[in-house]
């Protein structure tokens, strides 16, 4: 079997911010706030990508083929819910961009 077609890395960081640790037990209320408008455009794109899965499985029982842009799609949502989460839980001190990539 081949590579798989969506990889998984995430860097370890040289640094991190124990002060941010630290505070993000006490920070977690504002952090959620801060993460208001992800929680409102992921609610959106999962939707989007539950259609886009649906379609994606009839496009499969029809071709024999998984259709590229509905792919990247749902893995660009996957992406996005894996760096807000990332950020809500301390993992990085990087807040998370507004994008799919």
């Amino acid at each position: 079997m081949e590579g798989y077609p969506v990889k998984f890395e995430v860097s370890y960081p040289e640094r991190s911010s124990r002060l941010l640790a630290v505070l993000g037990i006490l920070w977690f209320f504002p952090k959620a706030i801060l993460l208001i408008p992800h929680g409102i455009i992921l609610w959106f794109l999962g939707i989007a990508s539950f259609v886009a899965v649906w379609f994606s499985y009839w496009a499969v029982l029809f071709t024999g083929r998984y259709p590229k842009s509905f792919f990247d799609f749902i893995v660009g949502v996957m992406r996005w819910q894996n760096r807000t989460g990332s950020w809500m839980y301390g993992l990085t001190d990087k807040y998370p961009p507004f994008k799919l990539e």
